[in-house]
C-alpha cells in the first residue's frame, strides 16, 4: 500500500526570513506572500523557529499597556507582552520549531501539529536544513484522490497482495471516499484485517463493512487466551 508523506504534499516555494530580519519586513513577507508564518533560518538554512501572524500581532495587542511585566502575570501573558517589544525575528519567533522530515507519514505529521497546537511544520532535511513547509489544508490534499485511484490500491494492495483473495471474491465500491467492502471472506481475522486496511489507505474517509466472513478464529483465540511466559 501507497503511504502518503509529508514530502508528497509539502510546499517546496518556501520563503523565510533570518534572524536579524526586521519586524517591519517580516510583515511585508507575510503580506506579499499571501502565508500566515515564515520560518526562520540560520546562514546554512538550519531552521531556528517560526514568527507566525500571532506573534506579529502582540505588537497591536499590548500597544496601549506599560512594556513592562506585571507582578501576577502569568508566564505565557509575559512571553506575548516581551514579543510585544520585540523588533526582530529572533525575539518574535517561536523556538524551536516544530518540524518534520520529508518521509514523515501525512499522520504522523496531523497528529504533531495537534499534539503541539500549531498550524504548519516546517520539512527539513536530516541536518536540520529547510526543505519545504506543510500546513494543515496540504495534509488534506489526500482527500482530493479520485475515487477510481482508491479502488484501484484497495483492489491491487489490500485484497490482492495483502489478502490474496481471488478477483471477485470480495467487492469494494468507494463514492466520495467513503468504502464498502462486500462479499464472502473464509474468516473473521481476514474481515478484520481487510477493514482496517482499507482505513488506511489514502483518501479513504470511512469503510462500510459488509463483509461475510465464515469460521470465527476471534472466538476461538478468546476461548484459549494465550499467557505469556
Amino acid at each position: 500500500m501507497t503511504q502518503w508523506q509529508v514530502g508528497d504534499v509539502m510546499t517546496k516555494d518556501v520563503v523565510t526570513v533570518t534572524a536579524d530580519t526586521p519586524y517591519r519586513v517580516i510583515v511585508d513577507v507575510l503580506m506579499r506572500r499571501r502565508v500566515s508564518a515564515v520560518p526562520v533560518v540560520d546562514e546554512v538554512g538550519r531552521v531556528l523557529g517560526v514568527v507566525s501572524e500571532t506573534d506579529l500581532l502582540h505588537q497591536v495587542e499590548f500597544s496601549d499597556q506599560d512594556p513592562q511585566p506585571r507582578l501576577f502575570e502569568s508566564p505565557r501573558h509575559r512571553r506575548s507582552r516581551a514579543k510585544a517589544g520585540a523588533s526582530t525575528a529572533s525575539d518574535l519567533m517561536t523556538a524551536p520549531a516544530h518540524t518534520a522530515l520529508p518521509g514523515t507519514p501525512i499522520v504522523t505529521a496531523a497528529r504533531r501539529m495537534a499534539e503541539n497546537r500549531v498550524k504548519r511544520l516546517p520539512v527539513v532535511d536530516e541536518m536540520g536544513r529547510i526543505l519545504g513547509i506543510v500546513t494543515r489544508s496540504d495534509l488534506l490534499k489526500v482527500h482530493l484522490r479520485a475515487d477510481a485511484e482508491i479502488l484501484a490500491e484497495i483492489e491491487r494492495d489490500v485484497l490482492g497482495r495483502v489478502l490474496l483473495l481471488e478477483p471477485g471474491t470480495v467487492t469494494a465500491t468507494v463514492h466520495d471516499g467513503a468504502v464498502t467492502l462486500a462479499g464472502a471472506m473464509d474468516r473473521v481475522s481476514s474481515a478484520e484485517i481487510a477493514v482496517r486496511l482499507t482505513r488506511q489507505v489514502a483518501g479513504v474517509v470511512s469503510v462500510t463493512d459488509e463483509l461475510h466472513p465464515g469460521f470465527d478464529d476471534t472466538a476461538a483465540r478468546s476461548a484459549f487466551p494465550i499467557i505469556a511466559a
